[in-house]
C-alpha cells in the first residue's frame, strides 16, 4: 500500500496552523472528519490563519456562483478529496485547482446525495534551493501556480461542496510539463492549453506539475531556471513531457535551429530528467490554424517536428505526434468551424475587451479540452505506464471525429484576461 505523508490543520487560540493528520474543511457544519474546521462565508484568507475564501470571493452555501478557497502549504504533491452534494437540492459542481486546472467536470448530483472525487494537485513557488529563483515572467506575478497557496475554484452551474480534506503525498509519480503558451495553464479566460485539460482525466495515481509559460523556447525555459526548479523535487519514476517548436523556429542567430540549439536543448532536458531516474516523452508542436487553397492545414514549423522525432528515435524515447493529430483535428472541423478551437471573439465578449480576438495559435477552452484528447490518445498509443491512470470514464478520441462544440460546457471563471499570450 502507497504510503502517503499526512498533515493536518487544527485551529488554536492563537489563530495558527500546526500539523496533525489531514488538512480537512467542513463547509455544511456535519462533517464527521475528526479535527475539521469549520468553514463560514466569513472565512476569509488572511496569511496569519493560513486558510479561507479567496480572490474577493466568498460562498453563504446556497449562491450558485463561482468561488474559490485558499490554504497555505509547502511545496509538493497533494491528493484532495472534495465531498460534493446538497441535502436540500440537486446540484451541478466543477472544482478546478490552481491555475484553472480542471479535475471535476460538472458533477451532477441529486438532492440529499454526497459524492467523492479525489484528485492530485501540484502546488509549488519559484524558490529554489541555495536562495534562487525561478525567473518568472512580469505576466506570471499573479499566477496562482507560483504562489505559497494551494487554490481550488468551486464553479458549476450550482456548486455544492460539503467538505475538503488535502493531504500531502511525496510518492504519487509526477509527470512535468515543458512547453510554451500551448501548453501553459491560463490564469483567466478565455485562453486555455491541453496542459490544464488533461488533468481532468487523470485518476489520484499521477500527479500533474505544468512548467510551460508563453513564449518560451526550449533554451529559455532552462535558462530561466525551470528545469532547476524541477530538478529539485524531481524523483526517480517521475516522467518529463517536452513540447517545443512555436518559438524556437523564430531564433533566427547563427548556431540556432532545429539540429543546432534546439536539438541541443531538448537533450538537456534528457539527459539531466535521466540523472534524476526520470524518462522523457517529446511531444511534437500542436498546429496553428492556417489553411492552404485546397483546404488542407498548412505545415509552419519547418523541420522542428522532425528534429523532435529524430531525436526520440536516436535516444529511443516516447513521441506524442500532436503535429499529426492537431492537423486531422483542424481538418475535420474545417475553415471555418476550427475557429471554435482557438480564440475567436467579437469585440467586447469578454470584460475590458476593446478589440476582436481572432488568434490563430492559442486555444480557447474547448481546443484545449480536444488537444488534451489526443495527448491521452499518444500516452495510450505510446503505451506509456502512466496510460492505466487515465480514468475509465474518459470516452477515447478520434480527431477525425471530434466533439461538437455546441455540446461542449464550460463553467466561465470569474478571472479574465484579454491580453494575448507570447510567440505566435
Amino acid at each position: 500500500m502507497r504510503k502517503v505523508l499526512i498533515f493536518a490543520l487544527c485551529v488554536l487560540a492563537s489563530s495558527a496552523l500546526v500539523k496533525a493528520q489531514s488538512l480537512c474543511f467542513d463547509f455544511t457544519g456535519k462533517s464527521k472528519e475528526a479535527g475539521a474546521v469549520k468553514v463560514t462565508a466569513q472565512t476569509t484568507f488572511d496569511k496569519e490563519k493560513g486558510y479561507g475564501y479567496d480572490l474577493g470571493t466568498s460562498w453563504d452555501g446556497k449562491a450558485n456562483k463561482p468561488f474559490f478557497f485558499s490554504v497555505n502549504v509547502p511545496d509538493g504533491n497533494y491528493r484532495v478529496t472534495v465531498e460534493l452534494g446538497s441535502d436540500s437540492e440537486a446540484a451541478s459542481t466543477t472544482v478546478r485547482a490552481e491555475s484553472r486546472r480542471l479535475f471535476v467536470e460538472n458533477r451532477a448530483t441529486k438532492k440529499g446525495e454526497s459524492v467523492t472525487e479525489t484528485f492530485i494537485v501540484n502546488k509549488r513557488n519559484p524558490n529554489l534551493p541555495g536562495g534562487k529563483k525561478v525567473s518568472n515572467k512580469e505576466r506570471e506575478a499573479n499566477k496562482m501556480n507560483w504562489d505559497d497557496k494551494l487554490t481550488l475554484e468551486f464553479n458549476g452551474a450550482t456548486p455544492r461542496v460539503r467538505s475538503v480534506k488535502i493531504e500531502r503525498d511525496d510518492k504519487v509519480p509526477t509527470i512535468f510539463l515543458c512547453g510554451n503558451s500551448t501548453v501553459t495553464d491560463y490564469n483567466a479566460e478565455p485562453y486555455a492549453s491541453w496542459g490544464q485539460m488533461i488533468t481532468r482525466w487523470f485518476d489520484d495515481g499521477v500527479a500533474i506539475a505544468n512548467y510551460a509559460e508563453s513564449g518560451l523556447c526550449a533554451n529559455t525555459f532552462i535558462s530561466q531556471r525551470r528545469l532547476d526548479k524541477m530538478l529539485s523535487v524531481m524523483k526517480r519514476g517521475d516522467w518529463v513531457m517536452v513540447e517545443f517548436g512555436h518559438n524556437d523556429q523564430k531564433q533566427n542567430r547563427t548556431g540556432n535551429g532545429a539540429y543546432y540549439l534546439f536539438a541541443y536543448s531538448i537533450k538537456q532536458f534528457i539527459d539531466e530528467a535521466g540523472k534524476k531516474g526520470a524518462k522523457v516523452i517529446l511531444v511534437t508542436p500542436t498546429r496553428r490554424r492556417q489553411f492552404d487553397n485546397n483546404g488542407k492545414v498548412r505545415d509552419t514549423h519547418e523541420d522542428y517536428p522532425q528534429a523532435i522525432k529524430d531525436i526520440a528515435k536516436r535516444e529511443n524515447l516516447a513521441v506524442i505526434d500532436l503535429q499529426d493529430m492537431t492537423k486531422t483535428l483542424i481538418e475535420a472541423y474545417g475553415e471555418q468551424e476550427s475557429t471554435h478551437l482557438y480564440t475567436h471573439y467579437p469585440k467586447g465578449t469578454w470584460e475590458g475587451q476593446t478589440t476582436e480576438l481572432k488568434d490563430n495559435t492559442h486555444f480557447n477552452t474547448f481546443g484545449a479540452y480536444e488537444v488534451a484528447k489526443c495527448v491521452l490518445e499518444g500516452i495510450k498509443k505510446a503505451n506509456l505506464p502512466f496510460a492505466k491512470n487515465i480514468r475509465a470514464e474518459f470516452p477515447g478520441f478520434n480527431p477525425a471525429a471530434p466533439d461538437k462544440f455546441a455540446d461542449f460546457n464550460w463553467n466561465i471563471s470569474p478571472l479574465t484576461e484579454v491580453g494575448k499570450p507570447k510567440g505566435s
